[in-house]
């Protein structure tokens, strides 16, 4: 079947990983991401796809399984991020094909640690995504990270890794 014909369960709730989506919810506000993904393994099962944007429903993925919850739900979680630092900066000038980053000092770096820090958090080979606006039209800026590897940057289709400090 094609996703797009894939029906989206409307939901209230995604048990277990209600925590997951309190988090991104927490940091997607907290930092000013356009978007956060995370995709969480699972010990019993089939990895799960947690995507928060801003405005925008909460989607769930579970195998074959996509459930919607309303962006503002309240749900009976606490966010897990407390100790993850973040905060709001102003959009990053980017130059996608040479990988020059320029903005609030120490900035990516804080946004690369974020990420490594959620997903040591939900840990096995979970992977934490987020996306920022940047100042160049149409080249967003994607920090991605994965526990025990190096974080990725992403502008528009170029792709680095941020060497370890």
């Amino acid at each position: 079947m094609d996703d797009a014909e894939d029906p989206i369960d409307l939901v209230a709730s995604v048990g277990p990983l209600d925590a997951v989506v309190e988090t991104l919810r927490d940091m997607l506000h907290r930092s000013g991401a356009l978007r956060l993904a995370v995709v969480v393994d699972m010990p019993d099962g089939p990895a799960a796809l947690v995507d928060v944007g801003r405005l925008a429903p909460v989607e769930v993925r579970i195998a074959e399984r996509t459930m919607h919850l309303p962006h503002a739900i309240e749900l009976e979680a606490e966010s897990l991020a407390g100790e993850i630092h973040l905060r709001q900066l102003p959009p990053f000038e980017v130059e996608p094909e040479t990988g020059q980053v320029t903005g609030t000092l120490g900035g990516l770096d804080m946004l690369a640690d974020a990420m490594r820090a959620l997903a040591e958090l939900l840990g096995g080979r979970s992977v934490a995504i987020a996306v920022y606006q940047t100042v160049t039209p149409k080249v967003d800026l994607t920090v991605t990270a994965r526990h025990g590897e190096s974080v990725l940057v992403t502008l528009g289709e170029h792709e680095w890794e941020l060497p370890e400090r």
